[in-house]
């Protein structure tokens, strides 16, 4: 018996490429350890978590290196006669982008949060640290894990480990009511998503009677008629999902309030690393699962597009400059409005013979978005700290008083706006305008150019508050002493968005090269 059973069992093991997978599990142990030295540490001391958090970060993004040698596969099906071989985890140039896209982002909104949880206990009850870190660290892991995802069950696991934790992160501060009302909104729409892609995922495993994507993709070019329709709505649900997951519309209506709500390196956490998880998710699911479906989801996703970004710059553009947090707002809408954006090469993918180029904007695009949003959200946050509900209109004399900061803020605005000495943002515009041309979309390009021009209106209006005179009786900005990680954090993202803008085509290079 044991003869027999020894080669069955021997076929059921598995050698882990633990180098493949280290940048998620590197930051998944540190969220565990965090979680536990939590439990020993004095109150005072606490504040090492954050330090401890900043490094298994830093850490994770570095273990990406040995990576680039070339694509790494793990936790792979062996190939039966007539079968194509199958893996759930591939650390291919994709994944590598979009995962130092994610521990970048989180490294950052790390910076942002180590003095951040402090400034908020003067306002409230202090926000408890080890689980702050630990909440945040566990959905850096999911968000790593997404883009390697290759079957549809990872994909799923990976999506909720990422958002689940988010939840906790917006309303973790537990005295503010517009706290927990942001957390409601936020959980309630994206269990909504869950639901309806976990339902287009079982269409799709029904038809086809397998989860891996590549599979997938070969199981859909001979669905039975019977099952067609099944097969499309599948497809259909799991767009839909996805569409929640990125903020697109009409799905978007829990962004607002859900920024203002939650601390601010959360939302900017949101605005970047979780359009990152949605946007990946999306170009998977598509590009990789159901090609063969590209006359469902092209049509869909340009529509979904012009949408986006049609109501994302129209919301930005009705903020008023007085009403209490307008500024977040003014990013939120923002951030609705630079989905679309990304929407359209991933429509266009549908069109195009080379989907990898298109692929490639989109991906080039979110670099650039994830790079300057930071970077404005940083001095948000700055700004935030002697002027707690964050108006535009609090923005008035930053120059005289923080010129440098003034100037950064400026820079960054006008890299979303895709004006120069934005050279990044216009680069990324016009490669996203070009896969629209390219793809025949010549509909959504134009829809495009109107809604950049009715940006540039609210960024520059921004831009311009800016370099006005304070107000007499406004707290002064100089007053403020500026922390070293935020000093950090925004040093960083400026660097970064200067650098970029003098050799743009960099991002596009390494964005696209070698995708899939």
């Amino acid at each position: 018996m044991i003869a027999v059973a020894a080669p069955s069992v021997a076929s059921l093991v598995q050698s882990v490429d633990w180098l493949a997978i280290a940048p998620p599990t590197i930051t998944a142990v540190v969220a565990l350890v965090v979680l536990v030295a939590d439990l020993f540490l004095a109150d005072r001391k606490k504040s090492l978590l954050g330090w401890v958090s900043v490094a298994g970060l830093s850490v994770a993004a570095l273990s990406l290196l040995p990576l680039l040698d070339g694509d790494r596969s793990t936790f792979c099906l062996k190939a039966l006669k007539g079968e194509q071989a199958a893996c759930s985890y591939t650390a291919d140039h994709f994944t590598l982008v979009i995962q130092f896209l994610v521990l970048a982002g989180a490294l950052l909104t790390a910076l942002l949060s180590v003095t951040g949880i402090k400034d908020v206990k003067h306002t409230t009850r202090a926000l408890p640290e080890g689980e702050f870190w630990f909440l945040l660290l566990s959905s850096a892991a999911g968000a790593a894990l997404l883009p390697a995802s290759r079957d549809l069950a990872t994909l799923v696991v990976a999506l909720e480990v990422a958002s689940l934790p988010a939840f906790a992160l917006v309303g973790i501060k537990r005295d503010d009511r517009r706290s927990s009302e942001a957390a409601l909104k936020f959980f309630l729409s994206s269990v909504t998503a869950t639901a309806v892609t976990l339902l287009g995922v079982s269409f799709v495993y029904a038809t086809t009677g397998t989860m891996h994507l590549t599979r997938i993709a070969t199981a859909l070019t001979h669905v039975d008629g019977q099952f067609r329709t099944l097969a499309e709505a599948g497809v259909a649900l799991t767009l839909v999902g996805f569409a929640f997951k990125t903020a697109a519309a009409p799905f978007h209506f829990w962004v607002p309030d859900t920024y203002v709500g939650a601390p601010l390196p959360i939302a900017a956490y949101l605005s970047v690393i979780g359009k990152a998880v949605g946007f990946s998710g999306l170009i998977l699911v598509t590009v990789v699962a159901f090609p063969s479906y590209a006359d469902v989801w092209g049509p869909a996703l340009a529509v979904l597009a012009a949408l986006t970004m049609t109501v994302g710059n129209v919301g930005a553009l009705r903020q008023q400059a007085t009403r209490a947090y307008s500024a977040v707002r003014l990013l939120a809408w923002s951030s609705v409005g630079q989905a679309g954006y990304l929407l359209v090469p991933i429509a266009a993918a549908a069109y195009s013979k080379d989907a990898s180029k298109a692929i490639g904007s989109t991906v080039a695009y979110a670099l650039m978005y994830a790079a300057v949003n930071l970077g404005a959200f940083a001095v948000a946050a700055l700004v935030a700290r002697t002027k707690p509900l964050n108006r535009i209109s609090d923005y008035r004399g930053l120059y005289a008083t923080r010129p440098l900061n003034a100037l950064l803020l400026a820079f960054f605005l006008l890299c979303l706006a895709g004006l120069p000495p934005g050279i990044i943002g216009l680069f990324a515009k016009v490669t996203v305008f070009s896969a629209a041309v390219d793809a025949g979309l010549g509909w959504l390009a134009v829809v495009m150019a109107v809604n950049v021009v009715i940006a540039l209106y609210y960024y520059l209006r921004w831009t311009a508050t800016l370099f006005r005179p304070a107000e007499a009786d406004a707290p002064a900005h100089a007053d403020l002493r500026v922390p070293a990680p935020v000093t950090a954090a925004i040093g960083l993202t400026a660097v970064l968005a200067v650098a970029l803008s003098g050799a743009p085509q960099i991002v596009l290079r390494f964005a696209s090269t070698g995708l899939f």
